[in-house]
Parts: C-alpha cells; sequence; structure tokens
C-alpha cells in the first residue's frame, strides 16, 4: 500500500512490536469488508462473556445490598455493642478498600474515563488485574453502603473483558479498540437491561463518532450481552415506571423549566465531583485510607438516619415513582445523596456516579412535581412523568450525550411514547449546560487524571504509534483539500481513505472529501492533534 508521509521527513524507527501492530492494521485496512465481518462475530463473542460477567456482578451487588438492609434492620433490635463492632468491621472494609485501591489504581472510580482514556490511546489497562479488582472492590465498596453505581464499573468490566479477548487473540491496537469500545456499550447494556443505549454511549460518548465499523460489533455486543441478562435476571426493567401516560404538549412549557432546573443541577453536580478533591485535602486526610475510613464511617451513620441513600439507589427511585413523598423529606433526600455521592466517589475506590446522578434526577424531579401539583398545573397521573424528564435532562447535563440520556431513560422505564419530550428536555439542559462552561464530566475527569500522571508509564504511552481514525465533517479545515496540503503533525503518515464503499489509495494530488474516513498512523501524543483535523471548523 502506498504511504503519504506528512511534511515533516523525519522518522523514528518503531520497535519489532510496533511494526506488527501496523503490518495487521494495513492488512485489515486493505481486506475491509471482511475485516468488518470479522468485527460482527467478534462482537458477539464479546457480548456473551461481557454479559456473564456483569451478570455475575450484579447478582453479587443484589445480594451485599440485600444483606446490608437486613443487617441494619437488626442492628436497631440489637445492643449497641452490635452497633459498634459493625463501625469497626467498616474500617477493616476501608483497609480493604485501600490495598485493592492502591494495588492497582486504574480500577478506581467509575472506570469511564479510564476506557475513554483507552481508546483515545492515552491510557493502558492490565485487563485482568483490573477485572479482579473492579469487581471485588465494587462489590464490597457497595456493599458496605457507599453512593456508588453498578453502570461505571460495569462499562469498565465490559472493557476490560473485551480487551483480555482481544489479547487472547493477538489482534492490532486498532481493531482492540473497536472490540473494547464494544465490551463499554455490551457492560452498560448489561447492567441497565437497555442494549440501544449501550450501542448509542458506544458511538457517542466513547468513540465520538457513528463510525460502521464500530456499529457492527457494538449492535451484537450490547445485544448479545443484553439476552445474557435477560436470560439470567429476566425482562424486568430497571425503575418501576408502568404505564406512564403521554405527556400532554399543552405542558411542553413546564417541561421546558424543568430542564432547565435540572440541567443546573447537573451542572452544579459536576462542579462538585470535579472539586471534592478540595475537601479530602484538607490536612485531617492524611493519606488515603482515611478518605475512605471517613466515608464508611458516614455510611454507617446514614444506615440508621438516612438509609435511602446508601448504595446506587434504583430501589429509592421507585419508590418516587410509585409513592408521594413529603416535600421536607425530598429535600433533605436530595441534599444526603448529593453530598454523600460526592464523599463516596472522592475516595477513588471502584464505584461509579452513574445510577446515583439518576438518582438526584429523579429527586430534583420529584421536587418539581410536587409544585406542580401544589399549584394544580399538571394531573397526579404526571408526576412520573415529571421525574423521568428530570433523569434524563440532569444526565445530559452532566456526561453530555443527550441521544444516550434520551433512549437510556426510555429502555430504563420501558415507555418509549416519551422519546420526543426527553429528546426535546435532554436538548435543552444540554444547552444550559453549555452556557454555564460546564465541561462534559467524564472527558474532565479523563483530563484529571492525565494530569496528575495517575496512568501508568505516561510517558511511555505518549511515545507508542497507532492507526487513528477521522471522520471528516462538513466545513472542517481539511474538506476540498490536497492531501500534501493539510497541515499534518510531525512524525504522521496517511495510511488510509475510506469513500462510502469505496477504498482510496491516498497520494499526494489526493482530495479530502466530507464524509471521508482517514486511517492515519501517529504517535500518541499527536493523536488528539490529528482528530482534530477533522471536525475543526474553517474560520
Amino acid at each position: 500500500m502506498q504511504l503519504t508521509h506528512s511534511q515533516s521527513k523525519k522518522q523514528n524507527s518503531p520497535d519489532a512490536a510496533t511494526r506488527s501492530q501496523i503490518v495487521n492494521t494495513y492488512r485489515s485496512l486493505n481486506h475491509w469488508h471482511s475485516f468488518q465481518f470479522k468485527l460482527f462475530w467478534e462482537g458477539i463473542i464479546v457480548g456473551i462473556f461481557s454479559g456473564l460477567v456483569i451478570s455475575l456482578f450484579r447478582f453479587l451487588l443484589t445480594k451485599a445490598e440485600e444483606w446490608r438492609t437486613d443487617l441494619y434492620e437488626q442492628l436497631t433490635q440489637l445492643p449497641n455493642l452490635y452497633t459498634a463492632g459493625w463501625f469497626a468491621a467498616l474500617l477493616v472494609i476501608g483497609a480493604v478498600l485501600y490495598k485493592l485501591t492502591i494495588y492497582e489504581p486504574m480500577a478506581g472510580g467509575s472506570g469511564i474515563p479510564q476506557v475513554k482514556g483507552v481508546i483515545l490511546g492515552f491510557m493502558r489497562m492490565n485487563w485482568f488485574r483490573v477485572l479482579w479488582v473492579k469487581l471485588a472492590g465494587g462489590v464490597i465498596g457497595l456493599g458496605a453502603g457507599l453512593s456508588l453505581g453498578r453502570e461505571g464499573p460495569s462499562i469498565q468490566l465490559g472493557a476490560v473483558t473485551a480487551q483480555g479477548i482481544s489479547r487472547f487473540w493477538g489482534r492490532s491496537r486498532m481493531e482492540e479498540r473497536y472490540l473494547i469500545t464494544s465490551g463499554a456499550g455490551a457492560g452498560l447494556a448489561a447492567a441497565f437491561n437497555a442494549p440501544l443505549a449501550g450501542v448509542i454511549f458506544s458511538l457517542e460518548e466513547l468513540h465520538r463518532n457513528f463510525s460502521a465499523v464500530v456499529l457492527l460489533p457494538a449492535m451484537t455486543a450490547a445485544l448479545t450481552a443484553t439476552f445474557v441478562s435477560r436470560v439470567l435476571f429476566g425482562r424486568g426493567f430497571i425503575f418501576s415506571f408502568y404505564g406512564l401516560p403521554p405527556f400532554p404538549h399543552i405542558h411542553l412549557l413546564y417541561a421546558v423549566a424543568i430542564a432547565v432546573i435540572a440541567g443546573l443541577c447537573g451542572v452544579l453536580f459536576n462542579t462538585g465531583l470535579l472539586n471534592i478533591n478540595k475537601f479530602y485535602g484538607l490536612p485531617v486526610f492524611k493519606n488515603l485510607y482515611y478518605k475512605i475510613a471517613f466515608s464508611l464511617l458516614c455510611a454507617g451513620l446514614l444506615g440508621f438516619a438516612l438509609p435511602q441513600v446508601l448504595g446506587g439507589g434504583n430501589l429509592l427511585v421507585n419508590e418516587l415513582a410509585l409513592k408521594t413523598f413529603p416535600l421536607q423529606l425530598l429535600v433533605t433526600l436530595l441534599i444526603g445523596k448529593f453530598l454523600f455521592t460526592l464523599i463516596s466517589y472522592g475516595t477513588g475506590v471502584p464505584g461509579g456516579f452513574f445510577l446515583p446522578m439518576l438518582v438526584l434526577g429523579a429527586l430534583v424531579g420529584s421536587i418539581c412535581a410536587h409544585f406542580l401539583l401544589a399549584f394544580h398545573l399538571i394531573a397526579a397521573n404526571h408526576a412520573a412523568n415529571v421525574i423521568v424528564i428530570a433523569m434524563a435532562a440532569f444526565f445530559s447535563a452532566s456526561v453530555r450525550a443527550p441521544i444516550t440520556g434520551t433512549v437510556l431513560i426510555s429502555e430504563m422505564t420501558g415507555s418509549f411514547s416519551h422519546l420526543m419530550i426527553l429528546g426535546i428536555t435532554s436538548a435543552i439542559a444540554y444547552i444550559v449546560a453549555q452556557l454555564c462552561g460546564s465541561q462534559p464530566i467524564y472527558e474532565a475527569l479523563l483530563l484529571k487524571n492525565l494530569q496528575s500522571h495517575s496512568t501508568p508509564d505516561p510517558d511511555v504511552v505518549k511515545e507508542e504509534r497507532d492507526i487513528v481514525e477521522v471522520p471528516v465533517s462538513s466545513g472542517s479545515i481539511i474538506e476540498n483539500k490536497k492531501v500534501k496540503d493539510i497541515p499534518w503533525p510531525d512524525h504522521t503518515l496517511l495510511v488510509d481513505v475510506k469513500r462510502g464503499p469505496d477504498q482510496l489509495v491516498p497520494e499526494g494530488n489526493t482530495i479530502i472529501r466530507a464524509g471521508d474516513f482517514l486511517y492515519v498512523l501517529t504517535k500518541t501524543e499527536t493523536a488528539d492533534e490529528v482528530r482534530a483535523l477533522g471536525s475543526d471548523l474553517r474560520k
């Protein structure tokens, strides 16, 4: 295959492993249709194994949360000595979580920023260590009552499962990125019983473009993982919003107001997550163990005072959908869940904020519904609609993935008659977050991780070479330009151009068109600059 060199002629000689990766990638690009067909079947394999891993995770979490609920019920009836023993046990649990977090830092937190970092080429994961540490740490932390979610960890578990399959098969890094993206989507699909949301999340949030080569394995992986999950757990929805009536069009202004309020709350949530390290920077928190112990002791106290805020919180959402809560209790739950989620996530132990974020959105919606009902602006049977709208808007403002939020909430509640209103409110919340200058939370957390050098051997990662897929947007700076006139970064090679079903051999006079997919060999440290060429608009 003919290669087009960048303006710089300086080239570093790649090592044997890198040369092998490049040769394998060239073969895939030269046999594109068979490569896509192979990814289709590999997606099914990834979906099967990811579905089994996530199902195990869900089962263990369910048992751990049932055990915790029974424990607190019994402790209220037993002498205080047993309660003191439980708090001592929480300190021991903190020590276990501390050891696990120190042993494998890449398994800390939700795992979604790490998955994005791996897909972008900025991070490397030891897939087996991350898998068992995430599994064990997630079950222990959520079982002890920390306000963390299973969905972020499920996404990372699906991703590392796919990475393990890729390593077993000896796939190239380009192919491995596609499989990791598919595994991550399968993890979300199996965790939420939401296959469409898993596919959209893979494309919209992780891969950041709707490439057909990603779509095929992402679909097969998500659908297969959901099938495995449903065989083991049934077809029930995550949230109990049964028989939701259509939201009247005359209430559209109310929906807009709810979206604005939930969007502002999502911005506040992001600000809290990104700045909780300032709280944990106080002198009293001498090391990581003190942070973890503090959060677990808070969980112990809340287990008696406000048990609804412990754990992920999906049961609380179900109660909000079926019961009427006093306003004072709703505000208390919102403040308690908000603060305890920040405290829990700030420790860095395995566990995410995906589900707690939706719970916060549901609480915001419940408070909005309370006022709308008090002023007789909506009928009582539309209160649940307000909760659903607020969840989608809160998610969209925080994650900046409005399509994923719309589809996800629809699948989780089992109501697709609300797609239009959810789409409208998600878009409004997205704009609210943009106007407030809030960053997408997972991108912001990834940037913090990279800046803190918490990734393994960052300098080595930067020196590695990889094939980057660059979709060319309409109006971008390289649209209608000849290859030789494009300002390529140093040490960059244009390897291949895909134009619809056609494959072009790139030459200096080849003109790049909108809709093309470019495959570029470059260093990790210049990969973002190369990707930006396809999306940066002409000034």
